[in-house]
């Protein structure tokens, strides 16, 4: 359980640094073994630009994770908490429905892959299973959002329920 907890707060931070490292250190040695050493490396930039296209999709499910996506805040503006967890959950639920569609015909497309890259000669199944697993963490991220946003709602529900119940009450008081 404590693995699970750590996974869900770190997961996606300790894949960024990682991947963000990697990508400064093999950009970094292409640029030194051009120009002090004269010649350069022939699967730098490729092995670069892959853990660059990890990166993209991992960060999305960490933008999910942190609410940090940009968006459109003009409609939630106009209304208080109930409507902006509203239009919140609508929000989510169409990114998750993308975010599915995108991890069923990613899916498909990986399956599908039989080339290899040029410089590395490794499989491309391996760069095209990063949309896939981006989005389906996204959706992971997602669905944690909306059980968030369901739990809030329903306290906010209730508050509302108990605040007329409670002036119910108060004016029969007065009345008697």
């Amino acid at each position: 359980m404590k693995i699970l907890k750590w996974l869900d707060k770190y997961f996606e931070e300790y894949i960024l640094v990682f991947l963000s490292a990697f990508t400064v250190f093999i950009i970094f040695l292409q640029v030194v073994m051009r120009y002090v050493f004269g010649s350069s490396l022939t699967w730098s930039e490729e092995i670069a630009r892959y853990a660059f296209i990890w990166m993209i999709y991992i960060g999305v499910s960490y933008g999910v994770k942190k609410k940090k996506h940009l968006g459109v805040d003009a409609l939630s503006m106009l209304f208080k908490d109930k409507g902006k967890i509203i239009i919140s959950m609508i929000a989510n639920i169409s990114f998750l429905i993308f975010a599915v569609v995108m991890t069923y015909y990613g899916i498909d497309i990986v399956l599908r892959v039989t080339r290899e890259s040029a410089a590395l000669q490794i499989p491309l199944t391996w760069v095209y299973a990063a949309p896939v697993v981006g989005m389906a963490l996204a959706a992971i991220r997602l669905i944690q959002s909306l059980v968030v946003e369901v739990a809030e709602l329903k306290a906010l529900n209730k508050g509302a329920a108990e605040k007329k119940d409670h002036s119910f009450g108060k004016g029969r008081e007065d009345v008697i």
